[in-house]
C-alpha cells in the first residue's frame, strides 16, 4: 500500500502495518503523538493500515491530540466509576478545554476518591 504524509512524499508499505509503525515515525514523533488521522478520520495510534491511505499524527499542541486525550480520559473516568457499587451514568465528552463525566451515586465521591 502506498502511505502519503503531510509533506505530500510517500512510501510503499506492507498491508495491515500499524501506524505506530510506519516509515518516518520516530522514536519521538511516536512517543510524542496522542492520536493520527487516516484519510481525515481520527483514530488511535494501533491502527492497521490496510488500504492507500493519507496519514498524520497528533500531538498534545494539536486540537485533535488534545481531544483524542481528552475522550480517551473520559472512557477511563467511566471505566473507574464502575467501582461504586450502583453507580449510574449519564454522559461524558471530551470538550473544548478538558473532559466530564455525569453520575448518578448513591454514595458521595469525594476529592479523596
Amino acid at each position: 500500500i502506498k502511505i502519503t504524509f503531510p509533506d505530500a512524499t510517500s512510501k510503499s508499505s506492507p498491508k495491515g502495518l500499524r501506524l505506530i509503525r510506519s516509515p518516518r515515525v520516530s522514536a519521538r514523533l511516536a512517543a510524542d503523538s496522542l492520536a493520527a488521522s487516516v484519510n481525515g478520520a481520527t483514530v488511535d495510534l494501533n491502527r492497521a493500515i490496510e488500504e492507500d491511505a493519507s496519514i498524520k499524527f497528533y500531538k498534545w499542541d494539536d486540537p485533535e491530540g488534545k481531544h483524542a486525550f481528552w475522550h480517551t480520559s473520559s472512557h477511563l473516568l467511566a471505566e473507574r466509576s464502575k467501582l461504586y457499587p450502583g453507580i449510574k451514568f449519564g454522559i461524558g465528552p471530551a470538550i473544548e478545554n478538558g473532559f466530564y463525566y455525569d453520575v448518578d451515586s448513591p454514595v458521595p465521591i469525594t476529592e479523596a476518591d
